[in-house]
């Protein structure tokens, strides 16, 4: 394949171009911004980061912190910007997300095999994709509307709608940091979160305006879905009164240092920046109305002047049913020419998205055959294969990978997918060379 056109600069889409560009093929790499933004974008950037500045743990043993693994050693783009970008957030991966973001365009522009052109494609038939040997979809959840229902069109009108939620961002001078505490989860001396303690009736009455406040309502064509691993911190509410004290707001291995005691429920701030200027309220994703937001949000102890530099918002995310439309390569079953990557497919995550991204771009321009199930990639596209009667997103986990088939406590059963998941990478590695 000459020519390749690759739609939507975001991380599966960069990742993709990159590993295009990089094997000498030709790449022409299409994003509407600045021309159009989506409902939560804001920066003209590319791969631009809108739910949050946090790629998760980097724990090797988990299956997220596998797979990054896997992505670093297959030269991933994201990693690359994450290891330049990086702020303090305990076991996690978190970046500064302006920073990513410029690191990444800057490491496009400088590819001689790759063309930016900042124009919104509407469908597939555009002539400006005739003379292109293959396409990649990779326009993230938030596809426009017009390449959505052209998509639509193609693999069926009842496969694409869902819904996702991004959470607010603070202005920590404006938060009161004589009621919180800088602490990670049990480690309080390493101070990556701030941490805003409730007591009962605190939380209770958190969770009583959760559930009575003015919500967003769904466009007239939009049917209404969440996926289970980021539902609407007000949805989570409406599931019980203690689900948030068990979930997102759970105090375990949180000791406010001035009781010396763990409170009822805590509310976690994870700073955006290397400056710590801007504070992401971890797990409150939501789609309340602005002016609810900002009203129920003030309750949280240390947040009652709260300025908010971004508010929360309700988005349509856009996948497929992908063991029914796509072939295992990702091809459209209808149109072999066209291509799909990233949360698009019906995997979930930053990190997911860009590692799918990644493979498609190897496959395509260094013929890289799909990975064994026992590496995290593999398993992560091994969901996308597998036929479900309502097919849902996912993240990686290791419960996507083949059964161990021994008995292991859960800290060494981690240990041992994580010990057999690499020793089927570097076995696939060495079959095609990279």
């Amino acid at each position: 394949m000459s020519h390749i056109a690759v739609i939507g600069a975001g991380l599966a889409g960069c990742e993709c171009a990159l590993a295009l560009a990089r094997a000498g093929r030709s790449v022409t790499l299409y994003e509407m911004k600045p021309q159009r933004f989506s409902p939560a974008h804001v920066s003209p950037g590319l791969a631009e980061l809108v739910c949050s500045n946090s790629l998760r743990s980097d724990d090797p043993e988990t299956a997220v912190g596998l797979l990054k693994e896997e992505m670093r050693a297959l030269g991933s783009l994201t990693m690359e910007a994450a290891a330049a970008t990086r702020v303090p957030a305990g076991k996690a991966l978190a970046v500064d997300r302006e920073r990513f973001s410029a690191e990444i365009t800057g490491k496009l522009a400088a590819q001689p095999n790759l063309t930016l052109v900042r124009r919104e494609i509407a469908a597939l038939d555009d002539p400006d994709l005739a003379e292109a040997q293959a396409i990649v979809v990779a326009a993230g959840p938030l596809a426009s509307d017009a390449l959505a229902e052209d998509l639509a069109r193609r693999v069926g009108r009842d496969r694409l709608a869902f819904y996702d939620a991004i959470a607010p961002i603070v202005d920590a001078a404006s938060v009161n940091q004589d009621v919180c505490f800088w602490a990670s989860r049990y480690k309080p001396e390493e101070k990556d979160y701030l941490n805003c303690p409730l007591d009962e009736a605190q939380y209770l009455r958190l969770v009583a305006e959760l559930k009575a406040g003015e919500k967003v309502k769904p466009r007239d064509f939009e049917s209404e879905a969440h996926f289970e691993g980021c539902l609407p911190v007000e949805v989570m509410a409406e599931r019980g009164d203690m689900t948030l004290a068990f979930g997102p707001l759970k105090p375990v291995g949180l000791e406010d240092p001035r009781t010396g005691k763990q409170a009822f429920a805590v509310v976690q701030l994870r700073p955006e920046n290397l400056e710590r200027t801007a504070l992401n309220l971890v797990g409150f994703q939501t789609k309340l109305t602005y002016p609810e937001q900002k009203r129920v949000f003030r309750l949280i102890p240390g947040l009652e002047n709260a300025e908010f530099l971004r508010l929360g918002s309700i988005h349509r995310n856009t996948y497929v049913d992908a063991p029914m439309v796509l072939t295992p390569e990702l091809a459209l079953k209808s149109d072999p020419r066209v291509f799909l990557a990233g949360q698009i497919t019906g995997v979930e995550g930053y990190v997911e998205s860009a590692a799918c991204g990644l493979w498609l771009g190897l496959h395509l321009g260094s013929a890289a055959p799909l990975p064994p199930r026992e590496t995290a990639l593999g398993a992560l596209l091994g969901h996308l294969q597998t036929p479900a009667k309502n097919f849902q997103p996912s993240n990686v986990q290791f419960g996507l990978m083949p059964p161990l088939n021994q008995r292991a406590g859960k800290r060494k059963r981690m240990a041992l997918y994580a010990e057999r998941g690499r020793k089927a990478l570097a076995a696939w590695q060495a079959g095609f060379g990279r």
